[in-house]
């Protein structure tokens, strides 16, 4: 047994941190410019090297590279299945205990850690430590050009992009690069057309977790943005924030050719096709073509004949949400 990494795991578990820095001072393994301390020797070294993004050690046969030698040692063991902690699930190996134990956790499901806040269970102690964060407001990572300060470290490596302009995620298929590796991952299946988050309410499927979470208020109902001085809710943060612009007034997309202001960035790009004569939607029925999704769809049921507003009191059905506005006028005209 590897008694180096099950101390190093006992100590990940228990936040224990023995070895005491003689060149630093108390804290061990403590490193010079960010006062960060580690459980592990390993740990520190890796933390050690210079924050340049350089990754010296390639795996030719993954096509990956990384910051040390042992790292990329443990991924090819993980990868060959030969270490001697073997996956029973999957038959991945490791040369490490703590990274069996943890790997395990991806396949039984087990959440050993869990929060005193909220109750919300975590299977690493690294994402219970940042979900800890979440209730206290720390955020311990502070981008030295702007300020801005971040909860955990990958989140300040990708903010960091913003002012170097780094964008190391390249698609091979059209060339564009991208600055985090969600976004790469999302863009990589605008190609590929995979879209591998389904709803179980109504099966449709989306290229991105985010897109399913949204879609799926439609089925709860849930509505957690409300606008603080009317009360109405909205699904997402687009909607409440363009709500907004009713109560201000606010206009900040004009036209540069007339000067006429809108609320939405839609609206805009729908007026300026009646500077440019561009219509988009062509009937493919007669050929006329629109600059207005509203007015196409409008004009496409003059050749279905389909009328989808009907007035449940009388049964009358109309072609147009206008006709039937005006026949529900009658109605209360008549209750008078």
């Amino acid at each position: 047994m590897d008694h180096s990494s099950l101390n190093c795991y006992i100590r990940a578990d228990t936040g224990h941190k023995p070895y005491e820095c003689q060149e630093h001072g108390e804290k061990p393994h403590k490193w010079k410019q960010c006062v960060k301390t580690f459980s592990c020797l390993h740990s520190f070294q890796t933390h050690e090297k210079p924050d340049s993004g350089e990754k010296p050690y390639d795996c030719k046969e993954w096509e990956k590279t990384f910051v040390c030698l042992q790292t990329v040692q443990r991924y090819r063991v993980m990868h060959s299945g030969d270490g001697p902690y073997k996956c029973k699930f999957c038959g991945k190996g490791f040369d490490n205990l703590s990274l069996y134990l943890t790997h395990e956790r991806s396949h039984t499901g087990q959440k050993p850690y869990e929060c005193s806040e909220c109750g919300k269970a975590f299977g690493l102690p690294s994402s219970f430590h940042r979900h800890e964060r979440t209730h206290t407001g720390e955020k311990p990572y502070e981008c030295k050009q702007c300020g801005k300060a971040f909860r955990c470290s990958s989140s300040i490596k990708k903010h960091e992009r913003i002012h170097s302009g780094e964008k190391p995620y390249e698609c091979k298929q059209c060339g564009k690069a991208f600055a985090s590796s969600s976004s790469f991952q999302y863009h990589e299946r605008t190609h590929t057309g995979e879209k591998p988050y389904e709803c179980k309410q109504c099966g449709k499927a989306f290229n991105c977790s985010s897109s399913i979470r949204k879609h799926a208020r439609i089925h709860t109902g849930e509505k957690p943005y409300m606008c603080k001085q009317c009360g109405k809710a909205f699904r997402f943060p687009s909607s409440i924030k363009n709500h907004k612009k009713t109560h201000t007034g606010e206009k900040p997309y004009e036209c540069q050719e007339c000067g006429k202001a809108f609320r939405y960035s839609s609206s805009l790009r729908v007026h300026k096709r009646i500077h440019t004569g561009e219509k988009p939607y062509e009937c493919e029925d007669c050929g006329k073509a629109f600059s207005h999704p509203t007015t196409f769809h409008r004009h496409k049921i003059t050749h279905t004949a389909e009328k989808p507003y009907e007035c449940q009191a009388y049964g009358k059905a109309f072609c147009y949400p206008v006709a039937f506005c005006r026949h529900k006028i009658t109605h209360a005209a008549e209750k008078l």
